[in-house]
């Protein structure tokens, strides 16, 4: 399952309010006036945070819209943390978990979830390992008892697991081999950051090298990773604090002890291992897609100053209608779709992306002509101006207050933060840091990203459509 981060969410949300729908109850507050004013003076959720003797962070949001809870487990490792050669190995060793534990039988886990009348499920990405369940509020104890019963004790059957494998093989063929985009942009990644760079392979895995996992090498990550000290636990719903604390410190507090484990990932490449991809798939029936990608630094690595003004920046140019390669592009009557897209609250190094599709009558070489004019013009010009900062600064923070009704906004926001190393400060102040973002602050990432920083750029295209020139900065 396709992981939600908080970059995400509010994108999502502050589209939402961009198009007029904010709901009432959020339109105003209790005396009337807009709460946006004050979002940013305030937590959004209110979260409590503590740490249990065995090392275990437990975060608790009480939301009471509804008589059910989240509940949420976060391990600190993903696709970044796969060994050389074991890609997939992370999101193999998630479907393994619910092969059954020491008190719980394989498939019995979700079964049992089931019947209560709620769902779970789990999913992997580059930063995480993440397993929840949405369960009426009285069964909190039972998801509990279960989830901390396959921490600490997964079976991870070596009997099972040709099987799963076959089922993870399906999985890629399915999502990714029959879609010429994905495979495009899977190779587009492996290509900007070399195949064997944590950031270049795929979570699920490169075919091969989930053939060649073994039992073995499933066992050694889940005995170095599924330690309390290296996971979250985030609980949101309506359980108050003593009761939840007590049930919580009974069922996860019986987990034995185990320390955080360091990310160790490398820098990112010094070169572009290839800066130029271009791939024609007879497969393509519908239009092509151009991609430009560079290399940019986060909340945890790198000149971290310039990633809220990159959330402002990628806001700006590409988020959706009033952006400006928006304006450029689809109002033109040159493409169809564009965005923007990066997330700075991630484990290490991550990416600045944009992405075009053309429509079909329009030669490629003018779409990339008109998308890197739009970027150079930024640029020459100094930076955006103050008044598509403070646009994109309104609809952001209109996302945040949005995010608040949803049940499983929360724990993956305040999990995804904390798992990466971030304070959970980070959630819940968000608002104030992006209100505090400058025209001059946005001006200078993009020159350190988009002006000066590696970069690759390439295209899918249909069988028999030539590839344009590149068009460089």
């Amino acid at each position: 399952m396709t992981p939600l981060t908080r970059r995400a969410a509010l994108q999502a949300a502050a589209l939402a309010a961009a198009a007029g729908t904010v709901p009432e109850v959020l339109a105003q507050s209790p005396g009337g006036a807009p709460p946006l004013a004050d979002l940013a003076d305030r937590p959004l959720f209110g979260a409590t945070l503590r740490t249990l003797p065995n090392g275990l962070r437990v975060a608790h949001v009480e939301q009471r819209r509804a008589p059910v809870v989240a509940h949420y487990a976060f391990v600190a490792a993903g696709g970044g943390e796969d060994p050389p050669g074991l890609s997939g190995i992370a999101h193999f060793l998630e479907h393994m978990l619910f092969k059954g534990s020491a008190n719980v039988a394989s498939g019995e886990f979700s079964r049992r979830v089931a019947r209560e009348g709620g769902n779970d499920n789990a999913f992997t990405s580059r930063d995480v390992t993440g397993y929840f369940q949405h369960v009426e509020a009285s069964r909190l104890d039972l998801v509990a008892m279960m989830e901390s019963d396959r921490f600490a004790s997964a079976l991870i059957p070596e009997a099972e697991l040709e099987s799963e494998r076959q089922v993870i093989l399906e999985e890629r063929s399915q999502r990714t081999g029959s879609s010429p985009r994905a495979l495009f942009f899977e190779e587009f990644t492996a290509a900007m950051w070399g195949r064997q760079h944590w950031h270049g392979r795929p979570i699920i895995g490169w075919e091969d090298e989930i053939r060649a996992i073994r039992h073995e090498d499933l066992m050694a990550f889940f005995r170095a990773r599924y330690a309390p000290g290296n996971a979250v636990l985030v609980v949101a719903g309506a359980v108050s604090g003593d009761a939840f604390w007590d049930e919580i410190t009974d069922r996860w507090g019986a987990v034995p002890a185990g320390p955080a484990v360091p990310r160790d990932r490398a820098p990112p490449p010094t070169e572009i291992p290839q800066p130029r991809l271009v791939k024609n798939d007879p497969r393509l029936r519908g239009e092509a897609t151009f991609v430009r990608s560079w290399q940019a630094p986060s909340l945890t690595a790198g000149a971290t100053q310039h990633a809220d003004p990159l959330e402002v920046l990628r806001h700006l140019l590409g988020g959706g209608q009033g952006s400006r390669l928006y304006r450029a592009l689809v109002e033109s009557g040159l493409a169809v779709g564009v965005g923007a897209s990066y997330d700075g609250e991630t484990a290490s190094w991550a990416d600045f992306d944009i992405a075009v599709t053309p429509r079909r009558d329009v030669a490629p070489e003018r779409v990339e002509e008109v998308a890197m004019a739009e970027v150079k013009r930024l640029l020459d010009e100094g930076g955006p101006t103050e008044a598509e900062v403070a646009r994109s600064i309104r609809q952001m923070s209109a996302g945040a207050l949005l995010a608040l009704d949803g049940l499983g906004a929360a724990p993956r926001m305040i999990g995804g933060a904390l798992a990466v190393g971030l304070p959970i400060e980070t959630v819940e102040y968000w608002p104030r840091r992006l209100r505090a973002v400058t025209r001059d602050q946005v001006a200078a990432a993009a020159t350190a990203v988009l002006g000066q920083g590696l970069s690759a750029s390439g295209w899918l295209l249909p069988e028999g459509v030539a590839a344009p020139a590149e068009v460089r900065l």
